[in-house]
């Protein structure tokens, strides 16, 4: 395994000491480490990958240095425009490091909705022109890895990845851990909210913890899954899907499950939802200020004022909640406007303490299943 101070130390020794990005479960380590040791005004944790990009662009621009941005995969997606139309050698040529957590690598298991990312993260480096290697897990190989890379990047001025497997970091616990304090954990107030619907109600859940918990939680009372779409990858946009269920579905209740992370990363959806004013959306946006489910990175959502935001965008009822008996009026007052037709478009952020019980499942339908068994759901009206 490689230590994260070691991998650290020979990035500052080429010359990058600026870091941005998304962070991942297979590069916690990393991350944690970066958090603890780069000076703050070096390090930020980007709302999106793609914004990342941007802010690794800007900081070469006024430095003339080699950046470094990381991610999960999946958030190459977000990267392909500013990479390919801001950073690119036939654009504006700007030389960086990519640091790719390989989920769902091929003969290594994961949950569905990496399968598809682990098979393409290689050849979507590859058609984008972008050269890569597998990180070693050998310490000892590192030296000639990053002289490679790092050859590459000062010679053409133009980007070069390390794709990272599972398990290639060493430990490293996070020592900037802020805690969060809060009455109420995540699964505690999803299941409040869960009771309070009626049975008309359909969900859709951000991915990560959140759309686990919605899952056991319909175990725990024995209910169906059938009224839950479980965003179990595409962070940032169960809000969008949310939105247009409740456009299509108008006399339904529609309640989204964000996280502040997820709604953070997409944050212009919230403008799409306050201007469209969808009477029978309820968007909860569960806040404990971090990254949950890859490692409890930091996010800014107890920084910023997101009801605040939400009000601006055009949200028409807003609610923002730190308690149970908090919630458990909010929703009272949410499920009596539905009951006397009175609802408009409702905001609710519910501060919640961070972390998950170590026992919490993961689903056990195929995401095909769970879409054909909302669709069947929705179509009852």
């Amino acid at each position: 395994m490689i230590r994260p101070s070691v991998f650290y130390d020979l990035l500052v020794k080429n010359g990058t000491d600026f870091f941005a990005g998304v962070p991942d479960s297979l590069l916690k380590n990393f991350c944690a480490y970066i958090t603890d040791n780069a000076p703050e005004e070096k390090h930020i944790i980007s709302a999106n990958e793609g914004s990342a990009t941007a802010l690794a662009a800007g900081y070469h621009f006024a430095t003339g240095k080699i950046p470094l941005i990381y991610m999960q995969n999946s958030g190459e997606g977000n990267m392909i425009n500013p990479l390919l139309s801001l950073v690119d050698p036939d654009v504006y040529s700007v030389p960086m490091l990519i640091v790719i957590g390989w989920r769902g690598e091929p003969g290594v298991h994961d949950e569905p909705q990496h399968v598809k990312q682990g098979k393409v993260t290689c050849t979507l480096l590859e058609t984008m022109k972008v050269p890569y290697q597998v990180l070693s897990d050998d310490e000892s190989e590192l030296p000639q890895q990053f002289e490679r890379a790092y050859s590459y990047i000062k010679a053409n001025s133009a980007p070069y990845a390390f794709v990272i497997r599972k398990g290639t970091f060493d430990d490293y616990k996070l020592q900037k851990n802020i805690p969060v304090t809060a009455e109420m954990k995540r699964e505690e107030a999803i299941e409040k909210i869960m009771l309070s619907a009626n049975e008309k109600t359909a969900f859709v859940s951000t991915t990560g913890m959140a759309s686990r918990e919605l899952y056991e939680l319909r175990e725990k009372y024995g209910f169906g899954h059938e009224r839950d779409f479980l965003t179990v990858g595409s962070m940032g946009h169960a809000s969008q899907i949310a939105l247009s269920i409740a456009m299509q579905k108008p006399e339904r209740p529609i309640f989204c499950i964000d996280g502040d992370g997820a709604a953070i990363m997409q944050m212009g959806g919230m403008a799409t939802i306050g201007t469209r004013k969808p009477k029978n959306l309820v968007h909860f946006v569960m806040n404990n200020g971090a990254h949950d489910s890859v490692g409890g990175q930091p996010t800014v959502g107890l920084k910023i004022d997101l009801p605040a935001i939400a009000k601006a965008c055009g949200y028409e009822k807003v609610f923002s909640v730190s308690a149970a008996a908090e919630l458990e009026n909010a929703m009272k007052e949410i499920t009596e406007s539905f009951d006397k037709d009175k609802n408009a478009l409702t905001f609710v952020e519910v501060k919640v303490a961070k972390g998950a019980r170590k026992d919490l499942g993961r689903p056990k339908s195929t995401p095909q299943e769970n879409k054909n068994a909302l669709m069947e759901f929705l179509k009852n009206d």
